[in-house]
C-alpha cells in the first residue's frame, strides 16, 4: 500500500500491522510541529552519515599511494 504525503512516497508493508494500521493512524493525528521534528531529524542523520563518509574519504586520500582526491564542496 503506497501513501503520499508532501512530496514523499512511503511504501508500507502489507500485512504489518504497524505498517497499515498503527503508522498511519500516528501520522493522521501527528501535528505540524510534531512532523518538522522528525523531518528535522532524519535530515540531522543522514548530515552526520555525510560527515562519516566524507572523514573516511578524506583518511583514504591521506593514505592512497600519491593519489590527491578532489574535494567537492557539498551543500
Amino acid at each position: 500500500m503506497a501513501e503520499n504525503t508532501e512530496n514523499e512516497t512511503r511504501q508500507h508493508g502489507p500485512g504489518c500491522f504497524f505498517c497499515s494500521t498503527a503508522l498511519p493512524l500516528m501520522e493522521k493525528f501527528w501535528s505540524e510541529a510534531t512532523k518538522d521534528h522528525f523531518r528535522t531529524s532524519r535530515i540531522e542523520f543522514l548530515k552526520g552519515m555525510r560527515s562519516l563518509i566524507d572523514d573516511r574519504i578524506e583518511q583514504l586520500n591521506r593514505t592512497a599511494e600519491g593519489g590527491k582526491g578532489t574535494h567537492v564542496p557539498v551543500e
